[in-house]
Parts: structure tokens; sequence; C-alpha cells
């Protein structure tokens, strides 16, 4: 994926020098502005001028602004292709595909899901991770289904985000009984029309 946000920068002087000054400079300057701006409001341009680098500088660590919120959010890279891939394919299933990987993210290996979990607990009692997260998954699903844009595209991926999130917090935080008995492929089979009529109306 390419964060066509960097493309239109402009080269700033007095670059930093070394990499090992220029990545912890990037990361902090972008964990400063995903919390105060969101995922969707913040650029690589942007975040490179807090930063005091070039645009290029932020590219050549972190291929996009995906990868970049990954990093500051300590989102593994398998949890970002999970998410990337289950909308490879044709419409057809679309919904089953999301929200078995969804699931798979948030309830799978402890390496892959516990940083996912401690994002997700964050938002509950945080409101500038609520909106970090929120905004994150929404990009996901609408770039996810950019082909299929609409005027009604961001409500969609909007409701679909809810529906995702509210599963998750409901099986592994609050932990209503019901949902906490249900199995993955149960939960698939239920959910994943739904979500398909939301995505691909």
């Amino acid at each position: 994926m390419t964060d066509h946000n960097a493309l239109d920068s402009t080269p700033r002087r007095g670059r930093r020098p070394g990499a090992s000054n220029t990545r912890p400079a990037i990361l902090e300057a972008a964990r400063a502005r995903f919390a105060s701006d969101g995922f969707a409001a913040s650029t690589i341009r942007l975040i490179a001028s807090d930063a005091s680098v070039d645009a290029s500088q932020v590219m050549q660590f972190y291929r996009s602004k995906d990868e970049l919120f990954a990093a500051v959010m300590a989102i593994p890279p398998v949890a970002l292709d999970r998410f990337s891939t289950a909308f490879e394919g044709p419409d057809e299933h679309l919904g089953e595909r999301v929200v078995r990987a969804y699931l798979g993210a948030w309830e799978g290996e402890p390496e892959e899901s516990e940083p996912l979990m401690a994002m997700l607990r964050g938002a509950i009692v945080n409101e500038s991770a609520s909106a970090q997260l929120r905004s994150f998954i929404e990009a996901r699903l609408l770039e996810g289904t950019s082909g299929r844009a609409d005027a009604d595209a961001a409500l969609r991926a909007g409701l679909a985000s809810a529906m995702l999130v509210g599963i998750v917090t409901g099986r592994k935080i609050i932990g209503v009984p019901t949902l906490v008995a249900a199995g993955t492929d149960e939960l698939v089979a239920m959910v994943g029309p739904a979500i398909q009529q939301i995505l691909v109306p």
C-alpha cells in the first residue's frame, strides 16, 4: 500500500543525521500527531515536518502510513497483512472474510493479538486512543472497498467497524456469555452476511 499523502511533500532543509536518531524522532512525531489529529487526518508530510526530516526519509523506514501507525501502536505486521488480504478476491463472501480476519487478528496467537487487545483496552478508557483505533479500522475498510466507493462509503465503513469492534469487545473485554461461548465459525456465519450487506450493498 502506498500513502498518497507522501507524494505531496516538499523537501525540508536540515535533515537529522543518521538513522539512529531519525527513526525515534519519526516515531515520536507520529505518536504525537496520531494522538492529536487521529489516523485519517495525519499525513506523512505533517509527521515528517514535525520530526524535522524529509517525507522521503519517513518512507525509507515505513513504506506507508499504515506501517508507521502499526509501529507506533506496536501492531505486528502480520495483523496488517491479515486485514489487507481479507479484501483480496471477489465480492462474494467478502463479509465472511473480513469477519474472520478481524476475529483472527484479535483472538489469534498472543504475539499478534495482545498488542491489538492492548490498543482496544486503551481505547475504552481514553478518547484519543478510541479515535485512533476507530479511524484506523474505518480506513482499512474504506481502502479495502475503494473500488465500490460511493457517497455512503464512509458511513458503511463506520458501521462495519463498530460491529467488528463491538463483537471483539463483547467477547474479550466485557465477556458477554453467549458471545464468549460462540465459536469463530458460528460468528462468521452469522455476522458475515451482515457485514457483506453493509460493505457491498
